[in-house]
């Protein structure tokens, strides 16, 4: 092999095998899993539902979690920090309602720890985590129960953000990269790992799992994290494809904000990870272990776009300079196999989310997230707990 291909594989082949297995796992999650039944009865559970200065939005969640769970499920809100009237407005709407206090201890894991030490006088049978501005209906409530009472693992609806077809075209697209990631990729790492990540609301764990979990701590992607460890325990959480938690998206200031922490906080955990995962997967020879660690390995979708095209750019100049064609050629068939399982997942499930016009103006979408990767790169992940702006409900 000539001097000049060494460091040319170097630099491609994780791409190129990211991409490929990032175009494998969409196709795979074209196709909707078989959904499952209800909850046994009876069965005591518990939602919780962790709260920081949510006062305009707690009030109507309660309300709403209260028409669909009836009298089945006790609420509890963990009042985290809050400097408005999330604990008052909580308690009025009628749920349960835990103070907690402690500024040098901020974020949503310490908040969870707070709820398991709170129930374990009165322990659940089942504890579902459901975020202060989201909505779900009985039929996902009852389908994540019984998932986790069934199997002793934990259970992760399909969580999404709604549509917003009269919004900004990013905002248009923020929602259907996150329903690529939440809904047709958590389907594919289902169907070829019997695995799904934790994405932080719509949630159900068994009493033994979350009392004894790693709750407490500042890790801003807790529910990844999380998710980690349960599978590192050999109780990998299981995607629940009956069960759907809608969140409301925030606006284009706020979209962004939130991304800083969602994809800083995983870009930081993968590159924990991940190499972790692949050398445990490959001394054991467990494969759906690796299928993890390559899923773990892709970064968000944007981020994808961005560095395929700078290995395009990297090939073709290469080509150019009288060096090998085969580089050029494997990222083309890479990136050309990604591009066609997006295309059909948009076909799929995508056009609620974002119109055909919309979305090609995907350049403008990747130029918009520039600054943010560049800030990543030098600051690293933000280590509060953000709320993002939201847009009014309707």
């Amino acid at each position: 092999m000539p001097a000049i291909s060494i460091p040319i594989v170097l630099f491609l082949a994780p791409i190129i095998v990211v991409t490929t297995f990032f175009g494998i796992e969409v196709l795979a999650g074209l196709r909707p899993l078989r959904k499952t039944g209800g909850a046994p009865n009876p069965l005591t559970a518990v939602i919780v539902i962790p709260a920081n200065n949510e006062e305009e939005v707690i009030g109507r969640t309660i309300a709403q979690l209260r028409r669909a769970s009836g009298d089945d499920y006790r609420l509890l809100v963990i009042a985290d920090n809050c400097s408005d009237r999330t604990a008052e407005r909580a308690s009025a709407a009628g749920a349960e309602v835990l103070v907690r206090t402690d500024p040098e201890r901020r974020g949503k894991g310490y908040a969870l720890a707070a709820a398991a030490e709170s129930l374990r006088s009165n322990s659940p049978e089942v504890v579902l985590i459901i975020d202060a501005d989201c909505r779900i209906d009985r039929i996902s409530l009852d389908a994540l129960t019984a998932m986790a009472s069934r199997t002793g693992r934990a259970a992760q609806a399909v969580n999404l953000l709604e549509p917003q077809p009269a919004g900004s075209a990013l905002v248009q697209i923020s929602t259907f990269a996150f329903a690529i990631k939440n809904l047709v990729r958590q389907r594919g790492l289902q169907r070829l790992a019997r695995r799904a990540h934790l994405t932080g609301t719509g949630m159900a764990l068994p009493w033994a799992l979350f009392s004894g979990a790693n709750l407490g701590g500042s890790n801003i992607v807790e529910d990844l994290a999380l998710g980690l460890e349960l599978a590192h325990r050999d109780a990998a959480p299981a995607l629940v494809e009956g069960a759907t938690v809608w969140s409301p998206p925030a606006n284009a200031e706020g979209t962004l904000e939130q991304r800083k922490r969602w994809e800083g906080g995983y870009l930081a955990t993968s590159l924990r990870a991940a190499p972790k995962l692949f050398a445990k997967s490959l001394a054991k020879g467990d494969l759906r272990g690796l299928i993890g660690a390559l899923d773990l390995s892709i970064p968000p979708l944007a981020l994808l776009v961005l560095v395929n095209l700078l290995a395009l750019v990297g090939t073709c100049v290469i080509a150019l300079l009288d060096g090998p064609i085969w580089p050029l050629l494997v990222q083309l068939a890479s990136g050309a196999l990604a591009g066609v399982a997006l295309l059909l997942a948009w076909e799929r499930e995508g056009r609620r989310f974002v119109s055909a016009g919309t979305l090609l103006r995907l350049p403008l979408y990747l130029l918009w997230k520039l600054p943010m990767y560049f800030g990543l790169f030098r600051r690293g992940a933000p280590k509060e707990w953000l709320r993002s702006g939201r847009q009014p409900r309707t």
